[in-house]
């Protein structure tokens, strides 16, 4: 670790949160450096974090904390990859981004900013408005990422397409209003428009969207008492400096624009199960093949670094109980520091029964209760919302879900690739894709896996009645094994070993990925989505440790013509039996909207779960005390 010069930035471990003052120094850096003119904007910024060798040798001492910056200069359209050291104060590295060939940084608020005043300057996009009626002041524009299709023109070029929702008063939803067959291309380095197609006019729906107006929401459902969830004797976990302690388990909670939450070094009983967590990627393509919309797919971690909007928390809305809430430090478009206030909650919840039984022969009666720690967070992305739900269990168990609400976003002509959820509206069909990653360390760094899943076996000599079934295990030995897709009707899942340890019983120890086994990526394989999203073709990757590899679909999404991330990251097609490794997991919604889901979407969930499976020598959860004195 280098010796720190900068007291003002000092920090007691290599992956504390973020500090304002790091913000600053970075800045500082980048200014002094010459990097930062009237028209430059941060398009990212997050912690750089040590290669994990560095982090698990750390005992103490000076830290050096570096942050990458991609910088865009708006006037020019020019970009910068830049590393900045903020304990040194010195620039580490600056590369000036080729758009063609490694695509574009991700986008930012000030060009969403003047979206509407391009496109109110444009003859074409004034003359589709008007012969639907409409006026321009009265619409609101919905810029989103262009991706890259069959348009040479826009190689190279910074680009979005927009649609336009009529608003009819400023409380008003207007997703419930789409301007539907008309499209806008627009520059936004040079701020024109390219293009506007118009298919032709298709009436605006009229009903209301507004979720909030009390006459929309009626009279307050009646008969529910309050819920109050109280701890007396406070809250069972500890959090120092972003470390969290609760029961057996020992983690660090991260935070940056991109992923959003990440958990570090989670421990259990003293014993490592995973080096780093995280969501690295999401995409939503959607299904409609209109000449207005075949190109709707977004990349919400990767194109719009949707963390930096998450939400400040609020107790008794967001999160019920004894809260710690846990504040994120970013940068602004400028590079100042700009911190969410509440942005992390972690509380505990009683789920249930954790083990339980009634003895005919001994006349035993013992029950226990489980429980688990709730680290999470909430960030609004256009029109929907995502919440992010790590939860650790008292029996080992770790769990991810991901809550999808919202709005749906909308169209005017329902029919065979959207459902109608109002007169005239529809919603389109549209898969929410997760990619999480796993940066494994079951008891250690020599893990493999074995793919595991049940298996007939055939009546005959050694099943004469037919009764039987087995288990079948392969490991996977590359990374071209290592390419998997779920099997929910043979109860596929993903043990991760330690090659070098067993348990009591002479077993690898152990712990199983369990996929929900839903739909990985609808489009055609030869689609441009496919290209750039190739981390959703498939439900479980497994590569080997490279501290550069760290995103699904590559470092810059937005406009990247595809190949890039785990596609690229395999090819190697290098050893992963009893090495460090990592598993990129893709789950998520297939989402055909329903009625109910308008004009707000009640909470849909996906995700799946890391359980122990050899890596206790028994249940570990025998010494939860009981919940009551009367309970035994």
């Amino acid at each position: 670790m280098t010796t720190v010069s900068d007291p003002s930035t000092r920090v007691v471990h290599p992956l504390s949160p973020t500090t304002e003052a790091e913000v600053a120094a970075v800045r500082e850096v980048l200014a002094g450096a010459g990097m930062l003119g009237e028209h430059v904007r941060y398009a990212f910024f997050a912690p750089e974090e040590p290669v994990k060798s560095e982090v698990l040798a750390f005992d103490g001492g000076d830290v050096e904390r570096r942050f990458r910056v991609l910088l865009l200069d708006l006037a020019t359209g020019q970009s910068w990859d830049t590393v900045v050291s903020a304990t040194a104060r010195e620039l580490v590295s600056a590369r000036e981004l080729d758009p063609a060939r490694d695509g574009q940084p991700p986008i930012i608020d000030a060009e969403f900013e003047f979206i509407e005043d391009v496109l109110n300057a444009e003859p074409a996009w004034l003359a589709a408005l008007s012969a639907r009626g409409i006026e321009p002041a009265g619409v609101r524009a919905v810029p989103l990422s262009a991706g890259v299709y069959d348009y040479p023109e826009e190689t190279g070029r910074r680009m979005a397409r927009a649609f336009g929702f009529r608003q009819d008063h400023e409380a008003d939803h207007p997703w419930a209003h789409p301007v539907d067959g008309l499209v806008a291309y627009i520059d936004l380095t040079n701020r024109t428009v390219d293009r506007v197609i118009d298919t032709g006019v298709v009436p605006v729906p009229g009903s209301s969207g507004n979720f909030d107006d009390p006459q929309v929401q009626g009279a307050p459902l009646e008969g529910l008492k309050p819920i109050e969830i109280s701890q007396p004797e406070g809250r069972s976990f500890t959090v120092d400096d972003g470390r969290v302690r609760w029961g057996k388990w020992d983690l660090r909670v991260g935070f940056n624009e991109r992923e959003g939450l990440t958990l570090h070094q989670i421990a259990f009983d003293g014993r490592p199960v995973c080096y780093r967590a995280s969501v690295a990627e999401m995409v939503v393509p959607y299904a409609d093949p209109a000449p207005v919309r075949f190109w709707q797919n977004y990349f919400d971690c990767g194109e719009y670094m949707f963390a930096r909007y998450a939400d400040s928390l609020e107790l008794g809305c967001d999160c019920l109980g004894d809260i710690h809430y846990l504040d994120a430090t970013l940068a602004d478009d400028l590079g100042n520091p700009k911190t969410v206030r509440n942005a992390i909650c972690l509380h505990e919840e009683d789920q249930g029964v954790l083990w339980k039984h009634t003895d005919i022969f001994t006349g035993a009666r013992e029950v226990r209760r489980q429980r688990r720690l709730v680290v999470s967070f909430f960030s609004p992305i256009g029109n929907y919302d995502y919440g992010f739900y790590w939860y650790l269990y008292l029996d080992g168990t770790i769990e991810l879900e991901c809550k999808a609400t919202g709005v749906v976003f909308t169209n005017a002509t329902p029919g065979e690739y959207a459902t109608e959820v109002a007169p005239g509206l529809g919603a389109p069909f549209h898969q929410h894709l997760f990619s999480a990653r796993l940066d494994m360390t079951v008891d250690g760094l020599t893990n493999a896996v074995e793919e595991v899943e049940a298996a007939r076996v055939p009546m005959g000599g050694a099943n004469p009645y037919g009764n039987a079934f087995a288990r079948s295990a392969v490991r996977l030995r590359s990374e071209s094994d290592g390419q998997r897709d779920a099997s929910p009707g043979t109860g596929r899942v993903w043990h991760v070993v330690n090659t070098e340890r067993t348990n009591a019983l002479g077993q690898p120890v152990g712990y199983v990925l369990h996929p929900q086994g839903q739909p990985t990526l609808l489009a055609d394989p030869a689609s441009s989505i496919a290209a750039r999203a190739g981390f959703a073709t498939r439900a479980l990757w497994v590569t080997r440790y490279d501290p550069a590899q760290r995103y699904s679909a590559g470092d810059f999404v937005n406009q990247h013509p595809g190949g890039a991330g785990l596609p690229s990251y395999v090819t190697a097609d290098r050893d992963v039996d009893g090495q460090d490794i990592v598993l990129w997991h893709t789950f998520g919604l297939t989402h055909f909207p329903r009625p109910e889901d308008w004009p707000v979407m009640p909470v849909d969930r996906t995700g799946f779960t890391l359980k122990p499976a050899g890596f206790f020598d028994r249940n570990p959860a025998l010494d939860v005390p009981a919940p009551d004195s009367r309970c035994h």
